[in-house]
Formats: C-alpha cells, sequence, structure tokens
C-alpha cells in the first residue's frame, strides 16, 4: 500500500501506577505498592525514547502533542516528568506549541506538584473528577472526594493552567436524572475549558465486568441523562465535536484529535501502543511491554524484542473509520486517500449500504458523515466496516 502524505505526529508517555485500580478500568494500570520504582522508570523510559529516535519514525517530522497518561501520572514529580520532557525535546523536534497534557486524579494532584508538572512544560491538565457524588465515587472505587475535585481545579488554576479537562462519567451506579444534572452543574460551576462526558461500559477484565453493580440505570434512564447533558453542555457553549468529548471555542484536544484522524503517534512507557506511517509500505502498529517491571528490564537490555506489524491493506478502511466516524464530521475522501492510500471506491458499496440503513449519508459526493441515527448507534454504524 503506497501513502504519499506522511499525518501529524503525536506522542504518547504512559505511566502505569495508581494508588488504587478502580473496578471500571480496563486501562493498563497497576496498584502501586509502598516503593514505586520511580526513578527507575524514568530512566526506563528516557531509554525507550532514545530508541524511538534511534528507529528513525521521528525522522523529519515534528511532533505536534503530547499525552502523559496512565495510571496516575500524577503520582510522579515535576522534577521526574520534567526529566522525561527534556529528553523528548533533546531527542525530537517537538513544535515550540505543542499541546502537553498530563492525566491527574483529585486525591493526588493537589497534594502533587503542580507548579513542578507547568514549569516541566506541560500546558494542558485533564483531571479525573467521573462524579461530584460521594457515593457514587465510593462505589466507584475513587480515592477522592467532591471537595478535593474543586480543591484540584483551583489549585491547577494557582500553578497556570488555563487548559483544564474535566472527566465526567453518566449511567452510574444509583445515578438518577437528579444526580445527573447536579454533576453537570458542579462541573460547569468550575469552568473548565474542556468536558469528557461519556458512559460507564463494563469492560472485559473489570471488576465491574464479573460483578456488575445492583443498581445501574436502566438503558432507557441512561439514554435521557446522555440527552440531558448534551442539552445543559451546549447552552453553557460547550461543543460536541466528538461522541464523547465538548469544548469551549479554540479548546479541542489537538492529541485525541489525531487519534480520530487516524494520525500517527509513537509510544513510550509500559503497555504504550505506537501507530507510523511508511510512504512506501503502509501503516505500521507496535506495543510496549505491559507490565512495568518487565518493560523496565527490556529498557535497560535497550530490546524490545516483537517487531512492528503491518495493517493489513484490508482493514485499513475499517481502522480509519473506526476513528473517524466518532467526529460529528466524518470524513472527506481526500483525507481518506492520505491516511490509508485507499480510494473512496473501495468502501462505496459499504456506505452505501449503511446509508440505506440511515446511519451515514453523503454530504457532496466525496464528504460523508454520521447521521443523528449513525451517531446514536456509533458501534452499528463502525460494524458495517468491519473487513470480511
Amino acid at each position: 500500500m503506497i501513502i504519499g502524505e506522511l499525518p501529524p505526529l503525536s506522542l504518547y508517555l504512559h505511566m502505569p501506577w495508581c494508588v488504587r485500580k478502580c473496578p471500571y478500568c480496563d486501562f493498563n494500570s497497576h496498584t502501586a505498592g509502598p516503593q514505586v520504582p520511580k526513578e527507575r522508570y524514568v530512566d526506563a523510559v528516557i531509554a525507550d525514547l532514545e530508541m524511538e529516535a534511534e528507529s528513525g519514525r521521528a525522522a523529519g517530522r515534528p511532533v505536534t502533542s503530547i499525552f502523559i497518561g496512565g495510571g496516575t501520572p500524577s503520582l510522579f514529580s515535576g522534577s521526574q516528568l520534567a526529566r522525561v520532557l527534556a529528553a523528548v525535546r533533546a531527542l525530537f523536534e517537538v513544535r515550540r506549541d505543542a499541546e502537553i497534557t498530563m492525566e491527574a486524579n483529585p486525591g493526588t494532584v493537589e497534594c502533587g506538584d503542580l507548579p513542578g508538572y507547568r514549569e516541566a512544560g506541560i500546558n494542558r491538565l485533564s483531571i479525573g473528577a467521573q462524579s461530584f457524588n460521594s457515593s457514587i465515587l465510593q462505589s466507584l472505587g475513587r480515592i477522592h472526594g467532591p471537595a478535593e475535585i474543586v480543591k484540584s481545579v483551583k489549585a491547577a488554576r494557582d500553578a497556570g493552567f488555563h487548559r483544564i479537562n474535566l472527566d465526567l462519567m453518566f449511567a452510574l451506579p444509583g445515578q438518577d436524572l437528579k444526580l445527573a444534572q447536579a454533576d453537570i452543574e458542579q462541573a460547569l460551576s468550575l469552568e473548565p475549558s474542556h468536558i469528557s462526558y461519556y458512559q460507564l461500559t463494563l469492560e472485559p477484565n473489570t471488576v465491574f465486568y464479573s460483578k456488575p453493580p445492583a443498581n445501574l440505570p436502566s438503558e432507557e434512564v441512561a439514554w435521557d441523562i446522555q440527552q440531558l447533558g448534551q442539552q445543559m453542555l451546549h447552552a453553557a457553549g460547550f461543543e460536541q465535536y466528538e461522541i464523547s468529548a465538548y469544548a469551549r471555542p479554540g479548546e479541542r484536544c489537538v492529541h485525541n484529535l489525531n487519534y480520530w484522524h487516524f494520525g500517527d503517534y509513537l509510544g513510550a512507557g509500559a503497555g504504550a501502543h505506537g501507530k507510523f506511517t511508511a510512504t512506501d509500505s503502509g501503516v505500521w502498529r507496535y506495543a510496549k511491554p505491559a507490565h512495568p517491571f518487565a518493560y523496565m528490564e527490556r529498557a535497560e537490555r535497550r530490546q524490545f524484542g516483537s517487531p512492528p506489524v503491518a495493517v493489513a491493506a484490508g482493514d485499513l478502511g475499517f481502522e480509519y473509520l473506526l476513528n473517524v466516524l466518532r467526529l460529528p464530521e466524518g470524513f472527506c475522501e481526500t483525507e481518506l486517500r492520505q491516511r490509508t492510500g485507499l480510494r473512496l471506491a473501495a468502501l462505496q458499496p459499504r456506505l452505501d449500504r449503511a446509508a440505506k440503513k440511515g446511519l451515514i449519508e453523503s454530504v457532496n459526493g466525496a464528504d460523508w458523515k454520521p447521521t443523528a441515527l449513525g451517531w446514536q448507534f456509533l458501534n452499528d454504524l463502525q460494524a458495517e466496516f468491519l473487513p470480511d
């Protein structure tokens, strides 16, 4: 598969430890013991970044955004993350205006090193509020309460952070319309620039999947809660620019938009994934060892083993649409060709079939976007493009 133009490039850094593993979480996170080897882990990430630079995947390409996720990155100090980011800048070309986001959990961030994070160059925080109801937070296994969320946002602003996202979940155990409305009101009162508003899902390999909470809202109530949240956020000046992302003007998440437009990203850290495009050989994916101790051992030997795997030509259309259909504007034929090397004709029979079902519509023949029904049943729309 020949691809004529390389997409934007981002960098993901994974910090794998949490104070406690939440029962709904399916991310690669591990409970922090009394002696987390943070300095050793930072050394391993820097060695990983050096190997990424040596691979040539980023040669001549500026990094447009960096995302530090987890786990709970705010368990690390500002000086530790500054070491990592200094290595990034030394090894790669990072745009001066690059968006650099760090995830932070209330309960760790307000007693953490917010001025140090800001000094390290982090310019956007994503705070995992999830809910403002004490009982619901307890049922979710969170270590913070509503007061810690408020303190975290205030402390972030005092440290110079102006771009703040709040993660907020809905359809939570024991939640009804009134409680959901209260969560949105309290989130809005903190005046974040961005809100991620998404439904609790019971993912495989989680505690909630094997032992679901007994008092989850019905599908009908969950739908009503979602509609209410969308209406309240829109009325407050937030634009829904992705299935679960709402932003004030100019505050869209650059890093996540690169994912949704099928851009490239380097991955460093335990379990981090990467995707890169080679103009002469298509799209490739790779992953780092998931367990932090196995990851550190492999990084210290400067050998991760498994080589990148090429995305099969027959899977490229599905992978592209799996991401881009999360956006209300959908996609255009030009970007499809730039990201995958495919022509629209390769997808036309499936597009026509989805259109007959009312899930997608053509804007001008070359541009396609989900209908309101398609966005409501996004999984069904995406499934229309599964490879044979």
